[in-house]
C-alpha cells in the first residue's frame, strides 16, 4: 500500500518521543500539518533536545507492516473506527493486521481476570458467542482467562483483539495459535497503537484499555479481583460514556470482588448475552455517531477560545522574548516550573484548577505544560488534566 507524504509525517509525530495523543493533535491543529509540527518541535523545548522519528524509520515500519499484510489507518481516514475517533485521546495511527471491517461493526467488550475460574471461562465463552450470533464483535485484549474465553468464542462471528505491545508481538505467547486464528478470521482483526517490534510493558496495558472500551458500545466485566486491570478498562468506559456492565459473584470469592464493587457503583447486572443486547440497545438509541473530520481539517479555526488560548505559546512563530500578552506581566518560565512540578504527583489534577491555584498566566502556563511534557516529566490526560509522568 502507497502512503502519502502527510500520512508518513502523521507517523513520524506520532512516533516522536514522548509526543502523545492528546499533544499531537494540539500540535496538528497549532501548525497547520504534521510537517510543521515537526519543524518546530526542537524550538519548543529548552532544556532537553528530542529524539524525532526519522522519515527512514516511518517507512521501514510500514514497509514492515505491509510485509505482515497490515496496513496502517489514521485518525480521520474513512477506514478509521467511527466510535474510537471520539475519543479526546484517539490514537493518531492504528496498525491492523486481519479484517479491518471488524472495527465498523456494532462492538461489545468482554474482560476479565486472567486467573479467571472454570465456570468465568464457560461464561465468557457462551456470552461471546450468543453476542457474536446477535450481531456484535466481541472486543478483548488477548489476555489469559476471560479474554482468552471471549475471543474463542467469538471467532467464529467476529472479534478483535487489541494488543499492549506492537502488532506484530503475541503476549502471552501461549495464544499465538489463537492470535493467527484471529487474524484470518472471516472478521478477526488484531490491533494496536504501538510501533511494531514494541514488548509490552505496564504502562501500555491502561492505553490498550482505553482502546478495547473505545472500540465499543459497552463493556462486561466477567471477573475481577480489586486490582484487575479490568477494573481500569471499566473506570474508562464510564468516562468514554460506555455502558458498563459487570457479571456478579460469590461474595467470598477474591475473583467476584471487583465485579461486586462494580455493581454497587452502580454498573448494570448481566447475567448473559440478552441482557447485554437490551444494555448496549438501549444506549444505541440514545447515541448518534460522532461527525468524522478529517485529517487535513484539524486546523486552529475549528478550536475553541480556549484551545487557542492553550496553544497560543507552542511555536517558534511566537516573540523571543516572552512579554505577555494582553497586558500580563512578563513571565519567567523557568519560575513557573518550580512553581507547577511541586504541586504534582500520581493523582491527575485538572489544568484549570492548577491555573487559578498558583495564579499563573493561563497561555505561558500551557506552554509550560507542554514543555514538561515533551520533556518527559508529566503525562496529559483526557479531561484537560495532568499528572506526574514517572508514577503514571
Amino acid at each position: 500500500m502507497n502512503y502519502s507524504p502527510e500520512q508518513i509525517d502523521w507517523l513520524r509525530l506520532c512516533r516522536t518521543e514522548t509526543v502523545g495523543p492528546i499533544t499531537f493533535y494540539r500540535l496538528l491543529a497549532k501548525f497547520g500539518t504534521a510537517a510543521e509540527a515537526l519543524k518546530a518541535l526542537p524550538h519548543i523545548i529548552k532544556n532537553k533536545s528530542i529524539s524525532i522519528c526519522s522519515e527512514a524509520a516511518a517507512h521501514k515500519e510500514l514497509d514492515g507492516l505491509s510485509a505482515l499484510n497490515g496496513r496502517m489507518i489514521f485518525a480521520g481516514d474513512a477506514e478509521y473506527p467511527v466510535a474510537l475517533s471520539a475519543l479526546e485521546d484517539a490514537p493518531p495511527v492504528l496498525s491492523v493486521l486481519g479484517d479491518v471491517a471488524a472495527l465498523h461493526r456494532a462492538a461489545v467488550a468482554l474482560v476479565g481476570s486472567r486467573n479467571a475460574s472454570l465456570n468465568g471461562r464457560k461464561l465468557a465463552h457462551k456470552m461471546a458467542a450468543d453476542l457474536g450470533r446477535a450481531g456484535y464483535v466481541v472486543v478483548s485484549g488477548l489476555a489469559r482467562g476471560i479474554d482468552t474465553a471471549a475471543h474463542q468464542g467469538a471467532i467464529e462471528f467476529g472479534t478483535v483483539a487489541v494488543v499492549a505491545g506492537g502488532v506484530d508481538v503475541v503476549y502471552p505467547k501461549e495464544n499465538s495459535d489463537l492470535y493467527q486464528q484471529i487474524i484470518h478470521a472471516p472478521c478477526g482483526a488484531v490491533i494496536s497503537e504501538c510501533a511494531l517490534g514494541t514488548q509490552p510493558i505496564a504502562q501500555h496495558f491502561p492505553k490498550r484499555n482505553r482502546i478495547v472500551s473505545g472500540l465499543c458500545e459497552g463493556v462486561v466485566v466477567v471477573e475481577a479481583n480489586l486490582r484487575s486491570g479490568s477494573l481500569i478498562t471499566a473506570r474508562l468506559a464510564g468516562e468514554q460514556g460506555r455502558d458498563v456492565m459487570a457479571v456478579p459473584g460469590f461474595p467470598l470469592d477474591p475473583r467476584a470482588e471487583g465485579t461486586n464493587s462494580l455493581l454497587r457503583e452502580g454498573a448494570h447486572l448481566v447475567r448473559h448475552a440478552a441482557d447485554v443486547v437490551e444494555t448496549v440497545a438501549s444506549f444505541l438509541k440514545s447515541h448518534s455517531p460522532p461527525a468524522r473530520q478529517p485529517m487535513l481539517e484539524l486546523r486552529e479555526e475549528n478550536l475553541s477560545e480556549f484551545d487557542l488560548l492553550s496553544l497560543e505559546d507552542l511555536g517558534d512563530d511566537q516573540p523571543q522574548n516572552p512579554q505577555a500578552r494582553k497586558g500580563e506581566l512578563l513571565v519567567d518560565t523557568d519560575h513557573l516550573r518550580t512553581l507547577i512540578l511541586p504541586e504534582l504527583s500520581s493523582m491527575p489534577v485538572e489544568i484549570d484548577e492548577l491555573i487559578r491555584m498558583l495564579g499563573l498566566p493561563s497561555a505561558h502556563a500551557h506552554g509550560t505544560f507542554l514543555e514538561l511534557e515533551l520533556e518527559g516529566l508529566i503525562t496529559r490526560l483526557p479531561g484537560n488534566r495532568i499528572c506526574l509522568k514517572s508514577f503514571h
